[in-house]
């Protein structure tokens, strides 16, 4: 579905040029639409995504269920001779092989210090393309990367968009959060982080506020190293959805 936003340029394709079939009036009462899965939208999106990547690029390559369509497109059209000279950083270890194992040369942030683009999902999207990220646990070296980037896209369905962050990301000392360590598994173990950390999330019962603030606030408290928040850096966000594809480019 495509929502617009105040702020921000949208542009949309129409539901055939996606793939995606929706009735119409002239359409046989027979025939019904097709009915997409979230992970079907995911993919729509990070083909999108990737239509941006052009030969001789430094990507960052993103982590999750999202991106992974993504990474599989880009090592796809290597494969195929339509891309040519591209080198990815990755954002986690499970990228690393995923990456490696479609044949993607891969650098790091040391010898590629200014990344060409990054294509990555989020958690939660405002309306003013600021983000959550990193509940797959990702976030510090996810922001590593797409801090040193030139263009940020940000590849999810409608499900990730919301009013205003705050369901795992905001200050600690806020009265409406909740802070939990996140567990792994059933036995209830501390989730640890390719860098060796936990993680601790907050979830708030009502809009953050200044970002900005919370942002400082949070890396000011002992012991953080990263928070999910991802504040005016995603550059584009594709989002797709029942009816297509819309495409939100910051101002």
């Amino acid at each position: 579905m495509a929502i617009p936003y105040p702020h921000f340029v949208g542009s949309e394709k129409s539901p055939m040029e996606t793939g995606i079939l929706v009735p119409s009036s002239s359409s046989p009462s027979s025939v019904s639409p097709v009915i997409l899965t979230q992970d079907e939208l995911k993919k729509i999106a990070a083909y999108k995504a990737v239509e941006y990547v052009e030969s001789g690029m430094v990507l960052g390559l993103g982590t999750g269920s999202t991106a992974k369509h993504a990474v599989d497109r880009i090592g796809e059209l290597l494969r195929q001779g339509k891309l040519h000279n591209i080198v990815g950083i990755p954002t986690s270890k499970k990228t690393h092989e995923q990456a490696l194992s479609l044949g993607i040369p891969l650098s790091d942030l040391d010898t590629h210090p200014v990344v060409d683009l990054a294509i990555d999902g989020a958690d939660e999207v405002d309306p003013f393309l600021n983000l959550v990220k990193g509940r797959g646990g990702s976030l510090l070296r996810e922001k590593m990367v797409e801090s040193s980037c030139r263009k940020f896209v940000v590849i999810v369905d409608e499900s990730k968009l919301v009013k205003h962050l705050g369901e795992a990301a905001g200050p600690v000392e806020d009265s409406g959060c909740v802070a939990k360590l996140r567990t792994c598994g059933e036995n209830g173990e501390p989730s640890v982080t390719d860098n060796r950390n936990y993680v601790v999330d907050l979830y708030f019962k009502k809009d953050i506020g200044d970002l900005k603030a919370a942002s400082d606030e949070i890396l000011r408290l002992a012991g953080v190293v990263e928070h999910g928040m991802f504040i005016d850096m995603a550059t584009t966000v594709i989002v797709a959805g029942e009816l297509g594809i819309t495409v939100k480019n910051k101002l």
